[in-house]
């Protein structure tokens, strides 16, 4: 009996060996946010299985159109998406509103299930492509104050360093409930979420996608995309909940460890400029979600709309944003971007720059000086520039 438990020990040690060890917190993006009680992760897992496992089929309320059959397929691992799953909307050109709703817009659903024709952009439309973003940090910058993002708006550049910063002042859809420290002005409200930051908060976020990229009725969103016409809920306000939930308490990118290269790479990202529209640090108020409350964080934005020039202009845009202006997007977890979009980058709006580097020689506009610092770097110091990118 004992030679056979030493064999099993012997057998037992050397498969440990082999065994792949758990990914260390920085190589993924997924997991809620530390501090979560009993009833929150239970809350967080059933809105994990609903936006990752949940795949819809006609019998599940799936089309007639749609972009996508599932939430996680856009956002695998909660990562930035593919060219494949890249978004297209159509129908504005300025700030006066959409003129193409009658024909399918915002979105164009280019997938259909049997029997039907997906959607064409329609003639004259102007249209832009939106890869979908990551998932990760949402929660934090849902509940970050109205008043600290307007505390980085320059609107008149009156510290003439070129660069202004302005919110993407929108009107509100009526199921959404007004933050305590909400900001209105001339009837409207900061968007935070989207490129263009046209969208209020994570409820609308969840809802719209619901609706747009699926073509799943709520009560939140019950126009059929197809029909027009209002549909019974296809998708309950609990499942809505719970991914609201779930993408509030995923956890917030985890940087990789500071080496003597990433912080002299850190350096020059505050001394070309980078820093003063990726802004490192914010904070949170107190908020229902304890794990929420009172933090710092380190996005790497400031939640507002700049003016990033003609080579950036799609001709389309979303609420007051002029179709040049882009809200500056967050850096964190820009590292593990490949992780999810097959092994390489697709990034800027629409996926178009295939290297960190050829997406900070895009920007142009108000990032036109910052540009310029980068392209006189030497090469040593745009490595590690770049390394520090990699490693947030």
């Amino acid at each position: 009996m004992k030679y056979w438990i030493f064999i099993a020990s012997i057998v037992w040690m050397g498969c440990q060996e082999f065994e792949p060890s758990a990914p260390a917190d920085h190589e993924i993006l997924d997991g809620p946010i530390a501090g979560l009680n009993t009833a929150e992760n239970q809350q967080f897992l059933r809105g994990d299985i609903a936006f990752n496992d949940e795949v819809f089929t006609t019998a599940k309320g799936l089309g007639p159109l749609f972009v996508a059959t599932s939430c996680g397929s856009c956002h695998p691992g909660d990562g930035k998406g593919h060219a494949f799953t890249t978004l297209t909307r159509f129908g504005q050109i300025n700030e006066d509103g959409n003129n193409f709703l009658h024909a399918g817009g915002p979105q164009l659903q280019h997938r259909s299930i049997p029997g039907f024709t997906p959607e064409k952009i329609p003639h004259g439309a102007t249209f832009s492509s939106f890869t979908p973003p990551a998932n990760t940090g949402l929660g934090l910058l849902d509940v970050v104050t109205d008043a600290e993002i307007l505390s980085y708006a320059d609107p008149d550049d009156s510290d003439n360093d070129g660069i202004s910063g302005i919110p993407n002042w929108i009107p509100i859809k009526d199921y959404l409930t007004v933050r305590a420290d909400c900001v209105v002005h001339n009837g409207k409200y900061i968007g935070r979420f989207g490129k263009k930051g046209a969208t209020y908060d994570l409820l609308q976020q969840t809802a719209t996608a619901y609706n747009q990229d699926i073509g799943i009725t709520s009560s939140f969103e019950p126009i059929d995309v197809y029909s027009g016409a209002e549909h019974d809920p296809e998708v309950s306000n609990q499942t809505i909940q719970d991914v609201v939930f779930y993408l509030k308490t995923l956890k917030a990118p985890v940087p990789k460890k500071e080496t003597s290269e990433i912080l002299q790479g850190k350096q020059l990202f505050t001394t070309i400029g980078c820093a003063k529209c990726h802004r490192e640090e914010m904070s949170t108020p107190a908020t229902s979600i304890a794990a929420l409350s009172n933090k710092t964080f380190y996005p790497y934005t400031d939640l507002l709309l700049h003016d990033m020039g003609p080579e950036l202009d799609d001709g389309y845009t979303e609420g007051s944003a002029k179709t040049f202006e882009w809200r500056t997007p967050p850096l964190w977890g820009l590292g593990l971007s490949k992780n999810s979009q097959g092994g390489e980058y697709f990034l800027m709006h629409d996926g178009r720059a295939k290297s960190i580097e050829s997406a900070i020689l895009l920007h142009g506009g108000e990032a036109s000086g910052v540009k310029s610092n980068y392209t006189v770097l030497s090469a040593d110091e745009r490595k590690k520039l770049i390394r520090f990118l990699e490693s947030l």
